[in-house]
Order: C-alpha cells, then structure tokens, then sequence
C-alpha cells in the first residue's frame, strides 16, 4: 500500500487561489491529482487541506479529503514536512498506514507519473529513506557573484574565477514537485533529507510559480509541451 499527500492551504497571499485556479484549462490541483490516479502507484490519495473550497475540487477530481487540516498547520510558515507528518500520523490512527508514502505538490502541473515511479524504484533499490525531486542549477553556483556594501560586483567564491565551468561540480536544488518517503522511518525522523536519494528531473519540466510572470511562463510552456 502506497499514500500520496497533497498539501494545500488555502491562504496563498502571491497568487490568490492559487491551488485551484485555472491552468492549462485545469484546476491546478486536479493536475497533481489526475498524474497521481495515472499513475496507479497509490491505493489512497489523500489532499490535506483548510479549506472548504479546496475540498470540493480534490474530491471532484477523484482524491480523498478525510480530515480537516488543524489551524495550528494552516499559516504560510508552517512547513511541508509538518503537514506531511500530520497525514501519515492520521493514517496510523487509522491502522492504514502504509509502507512508502509520496508528498505531492499541489501546484505540480508538469509532475509526470514516470518521475513518480522512478522515484518509488529509487528508494526500493538503495535502501534510502526518502527520494527527492531535484534538478540541476543552469549555471555553476560556484561561479556565483554577489554585491557588496560599496555596490561593487565580488566573487563569492574567487578561488573559482578562473575555473572552467566544466571542472566544476554540478549542484541541484529541490524541482518543487514531489518526495518519496519509507513511512517506519519519516515518522521516528521527519527530515524528507535525511538519508536521501535524488530523483533528477530534466529544467524544462521544473516551474517556480510564486508570480502572475511565471504563472504565464509555465502556462505557456505547459501548453507548447502537450504538442511534443
């Protein structure tokens, strides 16, 4: 048995409605929801929310809401992982908790059912405890520039300046889509990084949407992708 949680507040202060304003001709949690239901890795998916109105969609697009998310989870610093947590201890109540359990972002419209299964295979294979999408930065952080006090351009790493791009490690940072979890272990230790193993999704297919500019970026994009 396999949970997917959806996390989904309803107080997004950047982008109104954020999670179930239209995308792409979809509620932007049907998205999650529909690529979760296709990709018949999970016997529950299960939206954690405050919201009425959220509720309503989740359920109208095939996911389950079987609990109300407590206030006390319901601010904008309340983080994932303590959202996540209250979902799975709410499946262990109910003696239905299962043995690998996926976190689900709500506004993942380019999330594929593929990256999802890789990333259950992942944490089958090698024993980690969580396995995270990540993707690669564009251009080497080791060759980052910053601002100083005077206005001036410096090398935050000057030992670096000369390097040859290739010669540098290549870095990675969270594609803001979904993490994979071995539920025994996330709830005596939840840390989504603690022993974790990286499910590496293509740029093309990771989208920060925090403003209307990048929701009409990503909109643009997910559209010119649907003919490829």
């Amino acid at each position: 048995m396999n949970a997917a949680i959806i996390p989904a507040r309803a107080g997004s202060k950047r982008i109104p409605k954020k999670n179930i304003r239209e995308f792409a001709g979809l509620p932007m949690i049907a998205h999650s929801i529909k690529t979760a239901r296709v990709s018949g890795l999970f016997s529950t998916i299960i939206v954690s929310t405050d919201s009425d109105e959220i509720a309503k969609v989740a359920k109208r697009y095939g996911a389950d809401v079987p609990f109300n998310r407590p206030a006390a989870l319901a601010d904008d610093r309340t983080g994932t992982d303590d959202v996540f947590l209250h979902a799975l201890q709410f499946l262990s109540e109910q003696a239905s908790s299962p043995a690998f359990a996926c976190c689900i972002y709500a506004t993942a419209p380019f999330l594929r059912a593929e990256h999802l299964e890789q990333g259950l295979d992942i944490l089958e294979a090698n024993g980690a405890s969580s396995a995270v999408a990540v993707t690669s930065f564009p251009f080497p952080v080791l060759r980052a520039q910053r601002i100083d006090d005077a206005g001036r351009l410096v090398m935050q790493w000057p030992e670096h300046r000369m390097t040859r791009s290739q010669d540098l490690p290549e870095f990675y940072h969270d594609a803001g889509q979904f993490y994979w979890t071995r539920v025994d272990r996330y709830l005596k230790n939840p840390n989504v990084y603690h022993d974790a193993a990286p499910v590496i999704i293509p740029r093309y297919l990771v989208h920060d949407i925090d403003s209307e500019e990048d929701w009409t970026r990503a909109e643009l994009m997910y559209k010119t992708l649907q003919h490829f």
